[in-house]
């Protein structure tokens, strides 16, 4: 048994299901998620995940505080979720194209 399947497997669900990811990646401590909608992630619940130390939004991206053992349990994810992750790069430029996106559908007055 792997040392984060618990909270990989709850994880999931709580960021909204595999189809509100857009992308994933990782840092040093922290995994790095573009959500298709924000709010279906239950920030609440995510954070009384044992192995999370806190969450956080910055430039577009969903990021979950998992520490030093951050590659262990994205790697976990990744396996359990089916959800291919990206280099970070890439997670940047989807943030950035999502933020544009949203930004110019709240000044659309369609």
């Amino acid at each position: 048994m792997a040392k984060y399947t618990d909270d990989v497997k709850a994880l999931l669900p709580l960021i909204g299901g595999k189809e509100n990811i857009s992308s994933v990646t990782h840092c040093a401590t922290r995994m790095r998620f573009v959500l298709q909608d924000p709010e279906k992630a239950d920030v609440a619940k995510i954070e009384e995940l044992d192995a999370v130390k806190g969450t956080f939004t910055q430039a577009g991206q969903f990021q979950v505080i998992i520490g030093n053992d951050v590659q262990e349990f994205y790697n976990e994810f990744a396996a359990a979720s089916g959800v291919e992750g990206v280099n970070k790069d890439d997670v940047k430029t989807d943030a950035k194209k999502k933020y544009e996106l949203d930004s110019a559908n709240a000044r659309c007055s369609c």
